[in-house]
C-alpha cells in the first residue's frame, strides 16, 4: 500500500490573496466578494504579500527549498463554484520543494518526504438543498462565492505513506506545526484545513505503485484513518477477483462508511495549464528568506525534545505538552515560577487540561494564568494544602477567578499537620475499622490504604496523607 496526501491549508490573512476582500468565517453569503474574486472582465489580480510570507514560513518548517524564482499558473476547468473558469495556482514553478516530516506512528518513527509547497486560491461553496429538505434528489444548489479567492497553501506529501494509520498521524503533526507557525486556524470543520488522500496497492513483489484512486470529503482525522481503511480493503477485494481498478476520483462517506465512485481521475493535461499572464514572474529575495527564517518560532519536534532534556518529564509528557503551542508556553511560564517541572506537568497536562477541556477553551483565555497555577502548586510542595484540596481549589479559581491563596483562607481548606490532632482521628479510624486494622497487622499493607482514606474523610482531606500513613504504622505496630 502507498499513500500520498494533498493538504489544503487556508491561510489566516485579513485579505484574499490577489484582492482586498476579507476573509471571515460565516459572513452573509456573497458578502465578500469584488470584481477580482468573481472574475469579471477587466478586474486584475493583485498578490498578497502576507500570503507569500506564509507560504514561506511552511517550507523553511518543513524543510523544504525555496525558488528564488517562481510563477502562478492558470488551472482551467469547468465547475459552478470557480466564476473565472480557471484557478489560479502554482504548476512546474511551486514556490518550496521537497522537505520532510518526521511522523511517529504506533511506537515507529518515520519520516515522510514532501513532494512541494505551493499557493493557490480557495473555490467557492456549493450549498445542495432538497425539496424535501431529507437530502434527496429534485431540489438545487446555491453557490456562495465568499470563499473564492481565499489563500490556500497546498502540501503534497510524496506517496510513502504506508498505512491509515501513519497517514493520521502526518496530518495530525502537520496541523500541530501550522498551529504553532500560526498561518492558519486548522479548523477541519470550517475546511479550513482539508485533506484529499491518493492510494493505490500493488502486489507483492512489484515495484511500481498500482493504480492510484483519490478520496474526497476528508473532513476529519477520523475520516482519514477510515476511508484509507476502507479503500485499502476494497482495493485488495477487487484484485483478488482478477479484476481491475480504475483510476478514479471517489467520495468518503462518513454515514455509510464507505467511498463511491464521483468521477474519472483527470490528468495533469486535461486543466491545460499555462502561465497567468496577469501576475508577474515572482522573485523571492534572499534577505527576505533570511529574515523569515530567523523569526520561526521554535516548532514542535525540537521543542519536544528539550522538554524532555532539560526539564526531565518523559517523552509522553512532553508529546501531550507540546501538542499545542498555547499549553507548551503555558507550562514553560509556570515552570519558570515554580522550577518543579514534574510536579508542573503532571498538572498541566492533567487536571488543568482536564478543566480546560471541560469548558471548551485553550490555555490562553484560562481564567488561571501560569503564574496562579504555579503558586497552587507550590502550596501543594510546601504541605499548606494536600493534592485532593488543590484540585478543589483550582476548580473554583477557574470559577471564580480568585487566586489559589484566597480560595484556601476563605474555605479554610490549609493542610492539618498537627500530630495530636491526626493521631487523634487515625485512633477513631482504627476503632471504628478493626478488621481493616487486623489486616494491616497480618501483613497486609494495601489495606492501610482503607484507613488513610478514612481519616482524609474526617479531615475534609485537610490531613498531611504522608503524616496519616506515618501514624497509622506506628499505631499499627509497623515501625520500631
Amino acid at each position: 500500500m502507498s499513500i500520498g496526501l494533498e493538504t489544503h491549508v487556508e491561510l489566516n490573512t485579513r485579505s484574499k490573496i490577489f484582492c482586498g476582500c476579507a476573509t471571515s468565517f460565516g459572513a452573509a453569503p456573497n458578502s465578500q466578494v469584488c470584481p477580482v474574486c468573481l472574475g469579471l472582465p477587466g478586474a486584475l489580480p493583485v498578490l498578497n504579500r502576507q500570503v507569500v510570507k506564509k507560504a514561506l514560513m511552511i517550507g523553511l518548517a518543513l524543510g523544504s527549498r525555496i525558488s528564488p524564482v517562481c510563477r502562478f499558473h492558470r488551472k482551467n476547468y469547468s465547475y459552478p463554484d470557480l466564476p473565472k473558469n480557471y484557478q489560479i495556482s502554482q504548476y512546474d514553478s511551486p514556490l518550496c520543494t521537497g522537505g520532510r516530516m518526521a511522523v511517529q506512528s504506533d511506537g515507529v518513527l518515520d519520516h515522510i518526504e514532501v513532494r512541494r509547497v505551493h499557493m493557490e486560491e480557495d473555490a467557492g461553496k456549493l450549498v445542495h438543498v432538497s425539496e424535501s429538505g431529507d437530502g434527496a434528489s429534485g431540489g438545487y444548489t446555491l453557490v456562495d462565492y465568499n470563499r473564492c479567492g481565499v489563500p490556500l497553501v497546498e502540501i503534497v506529501s510524496e506517496p510513502v505513506i504506508s498505512c491509515p494509520a501513519e497517514a493520521r498521524e502526518y496530518l495530525v503533526q502537520l496541523r500541530t506545526i501550522l498551529l504553532y507557525l500560526e498561518v492558519s486556524d486548522c479548523r477541519m470543520e470550517e475546511g479550513s484545513l482539508r485533506c484529499d488522500a491518493n492510494i493505490s496497492v500493488r502486489p507483492a513483489g512489484r515495484d511500481s505503485l498500482g493504480t492510484k484512486i483519490e478520496i474526497k470529503n476528508l473532513n476529519s482525522f477520523k475520516a482519514v484513518r477510515q476511508a484509507l481503511e476502507y479503500e485499502y480493503i476494497r482495493q485488495v477485494a477487487i484484485l483478488n477477483d482478477g479484476g481491475t481498478l480504475v483510476r478514479e476520483t471517489r467520495l468518503w462517506d462518513e454515514t455509510s462508511g464507505l467511498t463511491r465512485s464521483m468521477r474519472g481521475k483527470e490528468d495533469t493535461h486535461d486543466y491545460r495549464y499555462f502561465p497567468e499572464p496577469d501576475i508577474p514572474v515572482l522573485t523571492i529575495d534572499h534577505s527576505w528568506i533570511k529574515t523569515i527564517k530567523n523569526g520561526l518560532p521554535e516548532l514542535p519536534g525540537s521543542r519536544f525534545q528539550r522538554f524532555v532534556n532539560e526539564y526531565k518529564i518523559t517523552e509522553y509528557e512532553a508529546g501531550v505538552i507540546t501538542a499545542s503551542r498555547e499549553l507548551a508556553d503555558y507550562f514553560e511560564t509556570c515552570c519558570s515560577v515554580f522550577p518543579e517541572p514534574k510536579l508542573s506537568a503532571s498538572w498541566v497536562m492533567g487536571e488543568f487540561k482536564s478543566l480546560l477541556n471541560r469548558r471548551g477553551i485553550g490555555p490562553g483565555t484560562s481564567p488561571v494564568s501560569p503564574v496562579s497555577l504555579a503558586e497552587l502548586l507550590e502550596m501543594i510542595a510546601d504541605g499548606k494544602i494536600s493534592g485532593l484540596v488543590a484540585k478543589t481549589v483550582l476548580d473554583e479559581m477557574f470559577e471564580t477567578g480568585q487566586t489559589a491563596m484566597a480560595v484556601v483562607t476563605q474555605r479554610g481548606l490549609h493542610q492539618i499537620n498537627d500530630d495530636t490532632m491526626l493521631a487523634a482521628r487515625v485512633e477513631e479510624a482504627i476503632n471504628e475499622n478493626p478488621g481493616v486494622a487486623d489486616k494491616v497487622r497480618s501483613g497486609k499493607l494495601k489495606a492501610i490504604g482503607f484507613l488513610v482514606g478514612q481519616v482524609m474523610k474526617k479531615t475534609n482531606n485537610r490531613a498531611n496523607p504522608k503524616a496519616v500513613n506515618e501514624i497509622l504504622r506506628k499505631k499499627l505496630n509497623l515501625l520500631k
